[in-house]
């Protein structure tokens, strides 16, 4: 027993807040993003659109360390708030540990009880040489919800982003989740990741390409840096629970390749290409596993997709970024299934002349999406307020494909958006933050399609697509005309940056309008957290 304790107390001896190494990347989490002011400066010209960031780029614009540092001379409250609870390191090897959790409770103005979320965890980051990463977390939680996020679980029978739940005493949820990453940095300019975690590419709130909105899934990404270029290939394992199988039997599961290319072309602008290949891992002859004709990095996807005579679910995209005077970003996403173009010339036709009923227009394979966005850092000169403003819209069937197990989904989310496709959406956010006080408020304004009458009017990307059911005549909002809105105003003093922890007050106004019928739900929480991921509500 004494053994032990003298080998905790040497731990936490040599726990410093001085800046390590042991950590590969950042965690993504929007409210605290605390480089993106950094690494937006146009003269660095660093790849914004591929998170999560690598460490060691970041570390070349900005010292972490020294952003929200409190300096103090007494040990524990050094460690407290600015240093990794237990750390240990030598020239060769280090590794740190730090709890996780969100303790977090809530009242809906027209609830009879309390939603609470208790969450508890741990993570554990190591550095083993120079060129070896290893990070590894664990969540497990509980939660009751009595607001409208119990509407959003039970729409898509997971939690968002978080798996499957077990039911927990009288209505809560019981469900667990881990992130674990192994990374191999050979030398400067390539780094090798296997993980079991979410990738994001884009500059935006959201993303049309790929986000972090879905659950943690196995990959391996290979990340290329050479002259301006950032490349990064990703192929990774995801599950479909259209099925349900009786426990002990495996969710079907599917696969994805996706190759990205951001170019900085000059200090002031980036552009990017992306392509991306799902297929099923068990098609009609049967097993079929990783298709190794997607394993080479440096091929287009598309013309391998048809040569092998497969129906693989293929998708295209660009990205572009302008830098304008030092703070103002314009950034944009644009992303193709399939189009015809005469039909595409059809529907610009009758926007010009809707009166001709001859016209054919809105083909119902007609499908994209898109994005534009704004930022800027330091508005009207005031350090630290930042507005951010975006447009989102997906076409129908957007993301769907011929069979549910060929979908751009992965457990019952899409693997871009989460509103899936047949939608079009408003972000405002704007952000504040004094010293380590930050203040934050967010709106969303989303009208989408449900599909309805037994028909399949393009929203639900796990429905077939063969399925439509109108050849012609498709627009964004057809269907069960949906508004959803979504106010959130939070508080947050952050305690420690390394795994900010802070302490948070919200109010949350969510309302939804079903022909002409309005449901809206006005919730406050509170609580204490480590926010290291992104948990998305707000669909």
């Amino acid at each position: 027993m004494r053994r032990r304790l003298l080998f905790l107390v040497l731990l936490f001896a040599t726990a410093t807040s001085v800046h390590s190494q042991e950590s590969h990347s950042l965690f993504m989490d929007h409210e605290f993003n605390h480089f993106d002011r950094y690494v937006y400066q146009k003269d660095n010209r660093f790849h914004t659109s591929v998170k999560p960031y690598q460490m060691r780029q970041v570390d070349k614009t900005v010292d972490a360390d020294s952003i929200y540092r409190i300096d103090v001379t007494r040990k524990l409250p050094d460690i407290l708030l600015n240093g990794n609870w237990i750390q240990y390191r030598q020239s060769d090897f280090e590794f740190s540990i730090n709890p996780l959790f969100n303790f977090e409770l809530g009242r809906d103005a027209d609830a009879d009880d309390m939603s609470w979320v208790n969450t508890r965890g741990l993570i554990l980051n190591a550095r083993l040489g120079n060129k070896v990463f290893v990070t590894t977390d664990f969540y497990e939680n509980q939660s009751h919800f009595y607001d409208y996020r119990e509407g959003v679980v039970k729409e898509i029978d997971v939690m968002p982003g978080q798996g499957s739940p077990k039911d927990y005493k009288n209505g809560g949820h019981d469900y667990a989740w881990a992130d674990a990453t192994v990374t191999y940095q050979p030398d400067e300019h390539f780094d090798i990741t296997f993980g079991h975690g979410k990738n994001f590419i884009g500059d935006g709130y959201r993303s049309m390409l790929l986000s972090d909105a879905s659950f943690n899934y196995p990959y391996l990404r290979i990340t290329t840096d050479f002259w301006n270029i950032k490349y990064v290939n990703i192929w990774a394992q995801f599950q479909d629970l259209t099925r349900r199988y009786d426990y002990g039997h495996p969710h079907d599961k599917k696969w994805g390749s996706f190759n990205y290319l951001d170019w900085s072309v000059t200090p002031w602008l980036n552009v990017g290409f992306f392509e991306a290949v799902i297929w099923a891992d068990a098609d009609s002859l049967g097993h079929r596993g990783f298709d190794f004709n997607y394993a080479n990095p440096v091929i287009f996807t598309r013309p391998v997709e048809f040569s092998v005579g497969s129906s693989d679910n293929a998708l295209m995209g660009i990205t572009g970024k302008l830098t304008l005077g030092k703070n103002h970003i314009i950034y944009g996403q644009a992303i193709i299934d399939e189009f015809k173009l005469e039909n595409v010339k059809a529907g610009i036709k009758h926007q010009f002349n809707k009166s001709d009923s001859s016209i054919q227009w809105g083909w119902w394979a007609n499908k994209w999406a898109g994005q534009i966005g704004y930022k800027t850092f330091d508005l009207f000169g005031l350090q630290h307020l930042d507005i951010q403003a975006e447009f989102n819209f997906a076409r129908p069937f957007m993301y769907s494909h011929v069979t549910h197990i060929q979908n751009y989904g992965h457990y019952n989310q899409s693997l871009a958006h989460p509103l899936g496709c047949n939608f079009k959406e408003a972000v405002v956010i704007g952000r504040y933050n004094y010293k380590r006080l930050f203040i934050e408020a967010k709106y969303t304004h989303a009208m989408h399609g449900r599909d309805t009458a037994g028909l399949n009017m393009g929203n639900d990307i796990y429905c077939d697509y063969t399925s439509h059911a109108s050849e012609y005549y498709n627009e964004i909002g057809q269907g069960q005309k949906v508004i959803l809105q979504n106010t959130n105003l939070k508080m947050a003093f952050l305690i420690n940056p390394r795994s900010n922890m802070n302490v948070y007050v919200g109010f949350t106004r969510r309302s939804e309008t079903v022909n002409s019928e309005k449901q809206a739900t006005n919730l406050i929480t509170f609580g204490l957290r480590t926010s290291l991921q992104n948990i998305y509500y707000d669909f």
